[in-house]
């Protein structure tokens, strides 16, 4: 009687465990019927002459046993075949009018198994609820891949930081998903992305970041009503992490400005955005399908002359008076970086040229200067000759990254030209 009791105490506590980790009835019923499956299977070899019957209102199982009515003496499988004496004698269930050859059920009290069989099965059974619960999180984080969550620091490494949801979900924040100037001390909330989830060995591991575009675009839904509603949408997102930002957005209805919206009376919605972000600095721009205009509103704050294009190839000219140069390249070359990103053309920066003024693109001199010098010079802004020679040779070492030898070769090919 004891051993009954054990057992059926035993489903009792794997429905409450089944409570607290939200699984469904019918699943649980399905798991518990499993398990008890594959310790009967280990113990007679097969299950497939055994009915399981759960009854989860009792919080405890029936099994029973089909067995082939066999001559007495002739038993050769006892898990399979029963004497004709035996089966008219059941004391469970006696069957006096039974006949050779005909099944005899019978039922099976678990517990007579002893300790070993139900101590299987609780092991049995918490490792298939453990492999459920595995492919729940799974399959949730999973949709949620791309979404905003938010979790407490739990453990800093060097590598990554563990944190853990409300669920006490676990969440990896690697070092390359951080912004440069994160920091974080233990028990700190950290807003993040789902940025990757993966079931390797049936081992679920989300991984979260803060430097992706998605990042950036859901902080901006949280933050502007207008997206967050459909009014606004975000055409494209370009990001240097930690430094500087581009956002193109768009409005369906002619009455909302979509840059006054995201940007917010004095800043008040861009700013909270910008502390999130470790102060980036964030341009939002108008949207248009005109690569031209595009291409123009992306580079802001610079203005610029003309444009020449290559759709087919992904590519612009920009001419820019000199003053302006500076402006489209950036600090570091960050915006023309991003303007790059966000419109996905690659952008050649050129000074405009004064009607009458003789200068010469450094394009032309490519018989002469090879042109990974030519292109190392125009990324830092200098795309004509005069360009290159009213920039001192200093700069032009340090920020095209060449050699003394290269630049004064590049200023005696540049200054005999004029010479001559």
């Amino acid at each position: 009687m004891a051993k009954k009791e054990e057992t059926i105490d035993m489903v009792d506590r794997f429905s409450e465990f089944k409570e607290l980790k939200n699984i469904d009835k019918t699943t649980m019923i399905s798991v518990l019927e499993e398990s008890f499956r594959s310790v009967i299977a280990k113990m007679f070899g097969s299950d497939d002459n055994f009915d399981v019957i759960m009854n989860p209102d009792k919080g405890d199982c029936e099994i029973y046993q089909n067995l082939e009515i066999v001559p007495d003496g002739e038993v050769t499988d006892p898990a399979r075949q029963i004497s004709i004496t035996d089966a008219k004698n059941d004391p469970d269930d006696p069957d006096p009018d039974c006949e050779i050859g005909e099944d005899h059920t019978k039922k099976i009290d678990f517990a007579s198994f002893g300790r070993r069989a139900i101590l299987n099965l609780r092991q049995t059974l918490a490792s298939k609820i453990l492999d459920l619960q595995k492919d729940a999180i799974y399959a949730k984080f999973k949709e949620m891949e791309g979404e905003l969550v938010t979790g407490e620091v739990y453990q800093l490494w060097k590598r990554e930081i563990l944190l853990l949801d409300d669920d006490k979900n676990e969440l990896l924040l690697p070092k390359d998903q951080q912004i440069p100037t994160d920091f974080y001390r233990k028990g700190e909330t950290v807003r993040a992305v789902i940025h990757n989830v993966d079931n390797k060995n049936n081992n679920p591991k989300i991984t979260v970041s803060r430097t992706s575009e998605n990042f950036l675009r859901r902080l901006f839904e949280l933050e502007v009503p207008e997206i967050h509603d459909g009014l606004i949408l975000i055409r494209a997102v370009a990001r240097i992490p930690g430094e500087r930002a581009k956002i193109a957005v768009e409005s369906y209805d002619d009455r909302i400005d979509p840059v006054g919206a995201c940007v917010g009376v004095k800043g008040a919605r861009i700013h909270g955005i910008v502390r999130e972000l470790r102060n980036e600095n964030i341009d939002v721009i108008n949207y248009t399908s005109n690569p031209s205009l595009f291409i123009q509103r992306a580079l802001s704050p610079a203005k610029i002359s003309s444009i020449r294009l290559d759709e087919e190839n992904k590519r612009a000219e920009v001419f820019l008076r000199p003053e302006e140069v500076s402006l489209a390249i950036g600090k570091g070359g960050l915006n023309i970086r991003l303007a790059t990103m966000l419109t996905g053309y690659d952008i050649d920066v050129y000074r405009d040229l004064e009607e009458n003024e003789e200068d010469i693109y450094l394009d032309e001199f490519k018989d002469e200067i090879d042109g990974w010098v030519i292109e190392a010079l125009k990324d830092m802004g200098c795309a004509t000759a005069k360009a290159v020679l009213g920039t001192p040779r200093e700069e032009l070492i340090e920020k095209a990254d060449l050699e003394e030898d290269t630049v004064d070769n590049v200023l005696a090919v540049l200054k005999a030209e004029f010479e001559d």
